[in-house]
């Protein structure tokens, strides 16, 4: 099983003595599945000042977290655009491939508890640069899916949240997802999904594990603002494809309570690619969170 890792490295809302901002670095483990035990995931910090910002700062932090975890992990995932090029290379030093990417929740969660939990507690803590906001997406222009792995017929629809218990023991061909427990969902709390039904289930499913999902969501036509609103798939940072046209009322009715129901949902939902209505598998199966 791959192991892929979180990583964030920027200045936090504390000063040091000459009243420059702190750094630090951040890394943690992405859950390999439902099942995994939060607690069980690898996590490392390291504080750095700011005249120490540098790929080689970064080189040395995941070397030693390497050691830390005896592990070393088949792929690093970051959020923060601005850090592309200093992150980028730190990896490629490590010979470790790297992804911008929306897929860093457990990072995120993470960041959540330490500006609430530790930074207030560090000397030089400054309340006002942590009102800031850190985590932001915008999307890109949506692009067509390619004709080849275009699904036929697709449907909205919703599982209770105690269903992914079960997950481990589904036939899924490619899939990535990530434990509820740490969200406080009760287990009937409806999990709102798509499902795409093609006859090339599989390398449709197959292409789009390659995309780093972030999530689906239902967005106004940027392009021409008089038509209906579509549903898109929006993956790595600021990529964004169009899975379908909600060009009927009752279509836009549904996306609408696709909306909602992320919405009560904590922006957990899913996708999934089937060959047909009638299948007993998947061929790709992806839980998701939408941060926005």
């Amino acid at each position: 099983m791959k192991t892929i890792w979180e990583l964030d490295f920027y200045s936090r809302p504390i000063l040091d003595e000459n009243k420059k901002k702190i750094w630090e670095i951040l890394i943690c483990e992405t859950p390999s599945s439902v099942a995994t035990d939060p607690d069980s995931l690898f996590r490392y910090s390291r504080f750095c000042s700011s005249s120490k910002v540098n790929s080689g700062e970064l080189r040395d932090a995941i070397l030693e977290a390497m050691e830390q975890s005896q592990s070393r992990p088949n792929k690093i995932r970051f959020f923060r655009r601005q850090m592309n090029n200093m992150i980028v290379k730190a990896c490629k030093d490590l010979a470790i491939p790297s992804a911008p990417s929306r897929r860093t929740l457990t990072l995120y969660q993470w960041m959540q508890q330490r500006e609430n939990e530790v930074y207030p507690q560090e000397a030089g803590y400054d309340a006002k640069a942590a009102s800031s906001p850190s985590v932001q997406y915008e999307s890109a222009i949506a692009q067509p899916l390619p004709d080849a792995i275009l699904g036929q017929k697709w449907a909205l629809v919703s599982l209770e949240a105690q269903a992914f218990a079960e997950m481990p023991e589904w036939e899924i061909a490619f899939q990535e997802s990530f434990p509820l427990s740490p969200f406080g969902l009760s287990q009937t709390t409806p999990i709102p999904g798509i499902i795409l039904f093609s006859s090339r289930a599989v390398p449709m499913a197959g292409w789009m594990s390659g995309l780093e999902l972030g999530c689906v969501k239902v967005m106004e036509n940027r392009e021409d603002r008089s038509k209906n609103p579509r549903l898109l798939l929006e993956t790595g940072v600021n990529e964004s494809w169009i899975l379908a046209n909600l060009n009927t009322s009752q279509l836009l009715k549904e996306g609408e309570s696709f909306e909602q129901a992320k919405k009560n949902s904590q922006g957990i939902h899913f996708l999934a690619i089937q060959a047909n209505p009638e299948s007993e598998s998947f061929a790709g199966f992806w839980l998701m969170q939408d941060l926005s």
